[in-house]
């Protein structure tokens, strides 16, 4: 695999530091915010330039880091096209901010929503590519099982958008993004496992074989 096992072990701690800041975010805020009610973006925006913000900045560079690690020889394929797209998105929510629940929506509002939707879908069928990479397939079965949950979370959560009046948005938002960081960690982990697998084999001494075997 293209990538090494420092590439796979800083996307980790980026998306470990991700989650932290995203936690720490939701404590900070107004208690009248509801997890369940309200998207991570009505969370961010009442702590403008806060934790949550730069969760998503660390989460973005996490991701480019992993991209980094899978760069081939030749032009970028269409999954890691679509993992930059993702991680693109991601900054772009970070520094356009949404609007306060309950007022009107502006521009930026709008900018806001659909860089965090194009994210959202971008990711997922990123992740179904890459489990077509013969160099991740013994993380294949992982990778399309979580796509699938994503799809259906993105799902549950466009539902609840438009006909489902919102109900529950919170929630089917934070699983959604609970689905797509595990499709990320998933390549870091097996990326750097592989890595350090490739180099202790790469380093194996054969069996029997002396100084006085090798070739003079």
């Amino acid at each position: 695999m293209p990538g090494t096992r420092s590439t796979g072990l800083f996307a980790l701690g980026g998306i470990a530091l991700a989650a932290l800041l995203t936690v720490i975010g939701h404590l900070e805020v107004n208690d009248d915010l509801s997890p369940w009610a309200l998207t991570i973006s009505d969370f961010a925006v009442s702590d403008r330039g806060g934790v949550i913000d730069v969760a998503m900045v660390v989460l973005a560079l996490a991701t480019v880091t992993l991209l980094y690690g899978l760069r081939g020889t030749g032009p970028p394929r269409a999954a890691e096209l679509l993992l930059g797209t993702w991680a693109a998105g991601l900054l772009l929510a970070a520094v356009v901010p949404t609007n306060e629940p309950g007022t009107a929506m502006t521009t930026a509002a709008y900018l806001h929503r659909y860089a965090s939707v194009v994210a959202f879908l971008a990711l997922p069928i990123g992740g179904w590519l890459l489990a077509r990479r013969s160099d991740l397939a013994p993380a294949a079965r992982t990778l399309r099982a979580l796509v699938l949950l994503s799809l259906a979370l993105a799902a549950a959560m466009v539902w609840s958008a438009y006909p489902g009046d919102r109900v529950l948005i919170g929630l089917a938002e934070r699983l959604l993004i609970l689905a797509e960081v595990a499709v990320l960690a998933t390549v870091a982990v097996f990326q750097a496992r592989t890595s350090a697998v490739g180099r202790g084999a790469a380093f194996t001494p054969v069996r029997g074989a002396s100084a006085g075997a090798l070739p003079r």
